[in-house]
């Protein structure tokens, strides 16, 4: 069972200031954290807010007999820390809602309160407060991230223009691949599952790609490319052409295969970052230790399609994940 709410609170608290800011923390950020009604943040000079809120639910994002404490934990902050990401952002603090059932062991509770915290300390991030509850049935973690950016210079999804090339970082497909071979059973592949047990969110890249000026549009492939893709288009009022052949696919398996098309089209929860670059500029082939490919274009005509390797086109529908379909 869980600790009572007041003991509760004060051990997470107790786990946020032990595991301290980490090496990334910017000078005080934080002015005051869990302790009171509210927390006190403070904005870097001339940057705006970022704002993201996810949810963890048990059964829906994860399954404790799939995933462990640490990597719900893990997975959970992610979430929020993507998002910052795909805006060109820097992370500041988070703020942790947890709904727990009376039968929880505490000890679930505690590791997953590390798994959290260690990533936080790798960004900087303060856990500066939030809410606990009882559950009437699973855990329910709500996950809250703000972060800063230069004004004006936040990376939104409506800046793609025709002709534009379409990149996206590191490789797609592992996380669902994984997931399949969890509810499988199959203990093929156990490496490849690292991409969905504990997946690292790009904040270094989405910071970099702002700094230098690169992006149009951006957006994390959180719900898998065909969908985030669509997103882009949407609200930049454009299509978009993906050449088949140049989607950098994940290998999973003890064959070390890469994936089906399909999971590298579809797949979500790789978080890599999906974004558009103008016409002529050039990209490294790496930024922030992360790989990025160059996978296709923005075109005038609404609508995407995917161009295989014999130069036939088929529409591309998005099926990545939506929650309620």
């Amino acid at each position: 069972m869980p600790l009572p709410e007041k003991s509760l609170i004060a051990e997470l608290r107790r786990l946020a200031a032990s595991a301290g800011p980490g090496p990334r923390a910017r000078t005080r950020p934080v002015v005051n954290g869990i302790g009171d009604d509210c927390a006190v943040l403070r904005v870097p000079r001339g940057h705006e807010l970022l704002v993201t809120t996810d949810f963890s639910l048990e059964g829906v994002h994860f399954r404790r007999d799939w995933h462990s404490a640490e990597s719900v934990g893990h997975r959970c902050l992610t979430r929020g820390l993507s998002d910052i990401a795909a805006m060109g952002g820097e992370p500041i603090a988070a703020f942790l809602s947890l709904a727990l059932p009376r039968d929880l062991p505490q000890a679930w509770v505690r590791q997953f309160t590390r798994g959290l915290l260690r990533l936080a300390g790798q960004h900087g991030v303060i856990l500066a407060g939030g809410d606990t509850a009882e559950s009437p049935t699973g855990i329910l973690a709500d996950i809250v991230v703000v972060g800063s950016v230069p004004k004006g210079q936040a990376i939104l999804r409506s800046g793609a223009r025709p002709d534009d090339g379409i990149f996206v970082s590191g490789e797609l497909g592992g996380a669902l691949a994984a997931l399949r071979q969890m509810r499988g059973r199959n203990k093929a592949g156990v490496a490849g599952r690292r991409r969905h047990i504990c997946p690292p969110p790009r904040v270094a890249l989405g910071r970099a790609l702002r700094e230098k000026k690169l992006v149009s549009a951006m957006i994390d492939t959180s719900d898998g490319l065909s969908s985030d893709l669509g997103h882009i288009c949407e609200e930049s009022g454009v299509g978009a052409e993906i050449e088949a052949d140049r989607i950098p696919r994940a290998r999973a398996g003890r064959s070390r295969r890469a994936v089906d098309l399909e999971l590298g089209l579809h797949g979500g929860e790789d978080y890599e970052l999906l974004f558009t670059v103008p016409e002529g500029r050039r990209v490294p082939a790496r930024i922030a230790e992360a790989k990025l490919t160059r996978i296709g274009r923005i075109t005038r005509a609404r609508g995407m399609v995917v161009r295989d390797a014999g130069g036939g086109t088929r529409p591309l529908q998005p099926r990545g994940w939506e929650h309620f379909r």
